[in-house]
């Protein structure tokens, strides 16, 4: 019989086998349990990507949309403007990229894209493990594949139903299209940042250049953008974006797309990435053209080359001196914006600002700021005046003038008397301009105004002689063109021609304006009167050496706008500065920031140029019986309170608030309350009546 002992040890070992069998039993049954779990959380996950893969269309509807058109806007002499629309650039093919292009997108975004199969499970173990021990998302599990499946189908919200529809069409590409077309898909419709599709989009905003002829350098730049366009800019943040692109060409040496030599060339070169033609002044062109575009084709469905009358050089200056001018002087005289139009004789615009700086700003100033532009109206006045009978010769006085409650005053708040009309002008002086609207109508100068090109609404009544009126720059510097041509009246055109990618022209730009609008001995006498505002008046600073230079100032209520519109026999130039808060600046008028910046643009612009006088000034002759020495007897009949008769009338200009002439804003007064009277064409005054050629020569 076994001993004690020997009866213990069996006692203990039957005790761990017991219990050895009941640790197996618990396993299984963890086993069992966690097969049960995958099989559910299996069946549960291929149901929920099911569901969500069922809002998608049905597959036999699945195509790969067709890219977007893309415009190219060209400069008068052909170079690239920039590109607009859906995708911004042209289609380039793999075979047509440098092959280091494609390489640095897949070493950096996909190195196993040519061993996956859309998805790439290695990739995202990875991408989790980083994550993991990063403590936060650092690196991204998505394929090429995947990142093209959500540009050319989804939306871009971060939610798991996307997730697995991205998946889903991933794999439908990998099973329709070879590796070759989804890479080439992917490069040509990739975002890059500034409104850039596709790397050849890209090439051009950042490096002026086709995707065709980009270094290695200047592909690993690009490729590096893809992670974040905005941060890794080249122009934005040069330094985050250097560091990134040594991270591509690192990757692709290390993929073995590079060899050592090549990494140390590209390491070492300079990368110089430019900002759009003319300092980025070109995309307020560029918006322009494409408000305008559908006028001309209607939709557009296939890509276009527009060409357009922007010379280059004269858009870089004009940049240039927009920019330095409120670099110099804006704080000074609290000024923020600017804008700037030249037209050539034949209505052509030849350089376009909008503002400061597109970047930050793209609102265009220039084609949709509505500003008052104060006594640069004037001249539609004069001109009125002068169609009316008037000689620049004539004599009015100046003189406290009220009409209804509403008392324009001149700068220095003192009066000069008698002065003829081109003394009246060139030193804009606001009684004489009320005077003589009061005297030919107020329609009268409206319809004037409009004849020479203003088509913004204009309020007919006594207070549009000192222009309070809202007009844009390009239209008021449309307006004064006629002056400088001949008198023909021209039509604001930036388009010259547009065609299709084959060559076919869908618009040439044919024919002229409206024709002629000013007689040319009116034209004459208003070029003798507006190259006095610039020789002895208020735009003395705006003389260029050479050259016979006209124009007007104007400066609104209370300093918020400041204005020159300046021209030769060559060019018409319009310069407006101020707030677009309609703030107040700090006696910012039209004789300092406008013809400072005027006159920068113009000398840059009339370099090289023959010189060309202007139509009429030389021909006209004053009459000898209009001299000043007259000037009391040629004034107009007066009543006993020493004011001109027609300035006794009672007229009501509306409740307008006149501004200055071109320094005043204490010239601001408002009409007294309770003035009414709405008139037959929707004003609220009755203008006076035409005078007859026998009432002005009676004082009738």
């Amino acid at each position: 019989m076994p001993g004690k002992g020997q009866k213990a040890v069996r006692g203990r070992a039957k005790s761990k086998g017991k219990a050895k069998g009941r640790g197996k039993s618990w396993l299984r049954r963890i086993r069992l349990a966690a097969l049960l779990v995958g099989a559910f959380g299996f069946l549960g996950l291929s149901g929920l990507i099911a569901y969500y893969a069922s809002k998608l269309p049905p597959m036999a509807d699945w195509t790969v949309p067709a890219r977007a058109a893309n415009i190219r806007i060209l400069a008068q002499n052909g170079t690239l403007i920039t590109n607009r629309g859906g995708a911004g650039g042209g289609t380039v093919t793999l075979d047509q990229m440098p092959p280091y292009l494609p390489e640095a997108v897949v070493s950096i975004e996909d190195r196993r894209f040519y061993h996956h199969f859309g998805i790439d499970p290695l990739g995202l173990v990875r991408a989790a493990w980083v994550n993991f021990v990063a403590g936060g998302v650092v690196q991204g599990g998505s394929t090429l594949t995947q990142q093209l499946a959500k540009n050319l189908f989804l939306q871009p919200e971060r939610t798991f139903e996307r997730k697995v529809q991205e998946v889903v069409l991933a794999l439908w590409l990998e099973a329709r299209l070879s590796k070759k077309q989804i890479l080439e898909l992917y490069l040509n419709r990739v975002y890059l940042g500034a409104g850039a599709y596709g790397v050849d989009a890209a090439a051009h905003v950042y490096f002026g250049k086709s995707a065709r002829a980009l270094t290695l350098a200047e592909a690993a730049t690009l490729a590096g953008m893809l992670k974040a366009p905005s941060h890794y800019s080249p122009i934005i943040n040069p330094d985050a974006s250097a560091a990134r692109a040594q991270l591509v060409l690192a990757a692709m040496h290390q993929e073995g797309y590079i060899g050592d030599r090549e990494i140390s060339l590209a390491l070492s070169a300079d990368v110089h990435p430019v900002r759009d033609v003319a300092g980025g002044s070109g995309r307020y062109v560029a918006d322009w053209v494409m408000d305008l575009l559908p006028g001309y084709v209607g939709a557009i469905d296939q890509d276009i080359t527009v060409a357009t009358s922007i010379d280059l050089r004269l858009q870089t200056a004009a940049d240039k001196a927009v920019s330095d001018t409120l670099d110099a002087d804006g704080t000074k005289f609290g000024v923020s914006q600017g804008a700037l139009v030249a037209i050539d004789r034949d209505g052509a615009v030849r350089a376009l600002v909008g503002g400061r700086d597109y970047a930050t700003s793209p609102f265009n100033r220039a084609v949709n700021g509505l500003r008052q532009p104060g006594s640069a109206f004037k001249p539609f006045v004069y001109l009125t005046a002068l169609e009316d009978g008037l000689v620049p010769e004539t004599v009015r006085v100046d003189q406290p003038v009220s009409i209804a409650g509403w008392k324009p005053q001149d700068y220095s708040k003192t009066y000069k008397g008698p002065v003829t009309l081109l003394t009246a002008l060139s030193l804009s002086l606001n009684t004489v301009s009320a005077e003589l609207t009061q005297e030919v109508g107020a329609q009268a100068v409206a319809a004037t105004a409009r004849r020479l090109g203003i088509t913004s609404t204009l309020s007919a009544t006594p207070s549009i002689a000192l222009g309070t009126s809202e007009v844009s720059p390009l239209e008021l510097t449309a307006a004064y063109v006629p002056f400088s041509n001949g008198g023909r009246g021209i039509i604001p055109h930036v388009i010259e021609r547009i065609t299709t990618g084959d060559g076919k022209v869908l618009y040439q730009r044919s024919g002229s304006g409206p024709g002629q609008v000013i007689d040319p001995k009116y034209v004459g006498m208003m070029n003798a009167m507006l190259t006095a505002t610039v020789t002895s008046g208020t735009a003395t600073h705006a003389e260029v050496p050479g050259w016979e230079v006209a124009g007007k100032t104007g400066t609104s209520q209370d300093f918020r706008d400041a204005w020159f519109i300046g021209y030769t026999g060559a060019l018409t130039t319009g310069v407006w500065f101020g707030n677009d808060d309609n703030k107040p600046t700090k006696k910012a008028s039209g004789g300092t920031l406008p013809t400072a910046a005027w006159k920068k643009f113009m000398t840059a612009a009339l370099d090289g140029l023959q010189v060309a006088d202007l139509p009429g000034h030389y021909q006209y002759q004053a009459p000898g019986n209009m001299a000043l020495a007259s000037a009391q007897s040629a004034a107009p009949p007066v009543g006993d309170n020493g004011r001109p008769m027609a300035l006794q009338r009672g007229l009501d200009p509306i409740g307008a608030m006149a501004q200055a002439e071109d320094d005043d804003p204490d010239a601001n007064l408002p009409l007294p309350p309770g003035a009414v009277g709405q008139g037959n064409n929707g004003d609220y005054y009755q203008p006076p009546r035409r005078r007859s050629f026998f009432e002005r020569l009676f004082g009738g």
